[in-house]
């Protein structure tokens, strides 16, 4: 052992190695491997190296461990603390030399595969390993002895200061090299891709590079920007897809192509265009200009992936239902013609099946089912439900025609989520008295100063969660039957039951001078029994086709998952029984998938191989989802126990009408009493 070495412990990594005195920590670190960040090559500006020296007597080590067995803090060091705060006994491995055995600890803070966790992201661990890293470097200057082009000294640079060799440097980067070059006095921030392709180069100093991930609904375009050194979400924007203009829900998008040549061009430029409207919008709230983002994630269904790329997508208008590809896509981002940086890369999570999205797949990559034992079911529930069922033994999807009646549409008192719309509703079992909140005031309608509290919105309508909770109430208090009729017969006790035509209704929120009421009518009910029979046939099929009878944990994502109370949803019979407190939302883990493929480059091998893995069932072509479907009409299922539901809920008894009288005195048709129809009916 020389005495000129001194012997250097890396935790929490637990790496070691003996260096020589006057080592610097950040140089030791490397050799060994340790994961340290650094943007400016070990000049002391970026801060980001900083560590924590152990003290003490280790014998686990055999050293002892002590503050002055680094060198005195250097005047790099007070330089920057002038300027930025640092926590007490931190020092930065760039600049504090090893004089003596030592214990190091480096606080996840400096790790570049830092662990962070995010509330919009559910809680959810996302390891940081980005695909664009910054590099600071010094060029050298160009004379008349050395002919040597300035792109050449920047690859020369970087391989010097940070081992980075071979790299690729297009035109686009050529063009405003020498500017940047001279404007920074030969010292500039190099962003490079991968390790292998040099994307932009900056004058001067550049800590900060950020990304984006976008969501591309068939109803809202939602997009986060995030710091791709720290994880941070530092802004977020929605808004409603231009494209619903074309039609409601993705199938009359399609029919719009093929009836007008052309439409698809349309259709993409308008999506484009609110991607635009939406970057310069999550920039302005982070006060960034868009040419700061160089990386960018896509997740969205088929349809919607399709048309964002530019590709017509009339084969997923009907069987066999064929994506153009089901692979992952890079590309640059003019090539989508997205205002960001010219430069910037974007990264399309790769689609599953003709109605099994990329936006699947980003519900996977948030949720990996894969990595459990535990029989998993994930339902994205939109106008259509893209559901997943599985363990880390198998992987089932499919795609259900659920239609828009969840979101408010096809609701004759439906809207969609906006202040003033109803959210939460309770029907008194034994009054049929309803009481309510809407979006906006945490009030209860029954509350006093609910009045004047909703003054200035008044009460509009009712949206997707008020749907399924009105009907779930209606259902629990006798008012709809276990066929879905509403019963006529309780018009005796409450003038909440009303005559309507041959059926009846169910009053609300009374009519106002300038509003008319807004009731719950037969048709309604029917509409959310066709979307939820849908739903529950989807979901019966993958458990038939996985050999199970019962699943372990569902989780609900989507914005309509972020929002429903789970217990109704099961009351209805959206979804199978399971112990309630194993249904929990999964928030819009499909963005979530998007931003861990933002920050994450490892991510993106892992989905790529995991969507390979996925079973795709085509429920159109299945004949038991006819029969499924027509059990599932039912509230909450024809024979289906949901014995577990019962033990938090009351379930009415199930008793079905036959022949229930109609509001005129004479009997309606078998549908008007409570038969259940087909896929495709309509009341």
């Amino acid at each position: 052992m020389s005495a000129s070495e001194a012997l250097v412990v890396f935790t929490p990594s637990g790496r070691r190695g003996r260096f020589p005195v006057g080592t610097p920590v950040l140089q030791a670190a490397r050799s060994l491997g340790v994961d340290i960040d650094s943007v400016c090559g070990g000049r002391g500006i970026c801060g980001r190296c900083q560590v924590l020296v152990s003290e003490g007597e280790f014998a686990k080590h055999g050293l002892v461990s002590r503050a002055d067995n680094l060198s005195p803090v250097s005047v790099v060091e007070q330089e920057y603390c002038s300027s930025q705060t640092m926590e007490p006994g931190r020092r930065l491995s760039c600049s504090a030399q090893v004089l003596g055995d030592v214990v190091i600890d480096v606080p996840s803070s400096s790790q570049v595969h830092k662990q962070v966790v995010r509330k919009e992201a559910e809680a959810h661990d996302v390891q940081l390993d980005p695909l664009i890293r910054l590099h600071f470097v010094e060029v050298q200057q160009p004379d008349m002895h050395d002919p040597s082009g300035d792109l050449r000294r920047l690859e020369d640079a970087l391989e010097f200061e940070w081992r980075l060799t071979d790299l690729a440097c297009d035109v686009i980067v050529v063009q405003q090299l020498q500017t940047a070059l001279r404007k920074g006095e030969w010292k500039v921030t190099v962003a490079v891709h991968a390790g292998r392709q040099i994307v932009a180069v900056w004058p001067g100093f550049r800590e900060h590079v950020y990304g984006l991930a976008i969501d591309v609904g068939s109803t809202t375009i939602a997009a986060h920007l995030c710091h791709l050194a720290s994880g941070e979400v530092v802004a977020s924007a929605g808004v409603m897809n231009p494209q619903i203009r074309f039609g409601e829900d993705l199938m009359s998008r399609v029919s719009y192509v093929m009836m007008n040549p052309g439409g698809e061009k349309e259709m993409t430029a308008v999506v484009r265009a609110a991607l635009n409207e939406l970057a310069a919008e999550v920039c302005h709230q982070a006060n960034i200009e868009p040419q700061e983002i160089l990386e960018a994630t896509f997740v969205g269904n088929p349809i919607m992936h399709h048309l964002l790329l530019g590709i017509n997508p009339v084969e997923l208008g009907g069987a066999p239902f064929a994506l153009a590809t089901d692979r992952a896509i890079t590309l640059w981002a003019i090539e989508i013609d997205f205002a960001i940086h010219r430069n910037a890369r974007i990264y399309v999570l790769p689609c599953i099946a003709g109605h099994v999205g990329a936006d699947t797949a980003g519900v996977i990559l948030a949720e990996r089912p894969d990595l459990s034992d535990k029989i998993t079911l994930l339902v994205d529930v939109g106008t259509n439900a893209e559901i997943v069922l599985g363990n880390n033994q198998r992987l089932l999807a499919c795609s259900s025609p659920t239609g828009p009646a969840f979101e408010g549409a096809q609701i004759s008192c439906g809207q969609r989520a906006a202040p003033g719309a109803i959210e939460r509703v309770r029907v008194d079992p034994q009054t049929l008295e309803p009481r309510f909140k809407v979006i906006g005031c945490e009030l209860w309608s029954d509350d006093p100063g609910f009045a004047s509290a909703t003054s200035g919105t008044g009460v509009t309508g009712v949206c997707g969660s008020g749907i399924i909770e009105v009907l779930a109430e209606m259902y629990l208090a006798g008012v709809i039957l276990h066929d879905g009729t509403i019963n006529g017969a309780l018009a005796a006790r409450s003038p909440r039951i009303q005559a309507d035509g041959r059926t009846f209704s169910y009053e609300l929120y009374p009519a106002t001078d300038s509003k008319p009421a807004l009731k719950i009518m037969q048709n309604d009910v029917r509409a959310i029994q066709l979307g939820k029979a849908a739903l529950y046939a989807g979901v019966r099929l993958l458990m038939e086709r996985m050999g199970v009878d019962k699943v372990d944990r569902i989780r609900l994502a989507g914005a309509f998952g972020s929002h429903i109370d789970v217990k109704y949803a099961m009351v209805l019979g959206m979804i199978p029984d399971c112990g309630l407190d194993q249904v929990s939302s999964a928030g819009n883990a499909a963005g979530t998938g998007a931003r861990i493929a933002l920050l994450d480059q490892r991510s993106r091998r892992d989905i790529e191989q995991l969507v390979r893995r996925v079973e795709k069932i085509e429920t159109a072509v299945e004949p038991r989802f006819q029969e499924f479907f027509v059990e599932a009409m039912a509230i909450p299922h024809l024979t289906a126990p949901f014995e577990r539901l019962r033990e938090v809920v009351s379930l009415p008894e199930r008793t079905v009408v036959h022949a229930e009288g109609s509001a005129r005195g004479r009997r309606g048709s078998r549908r008007e009493q409570g038969s259940i129809p087909v896929v495709g009916a309509s009341s």
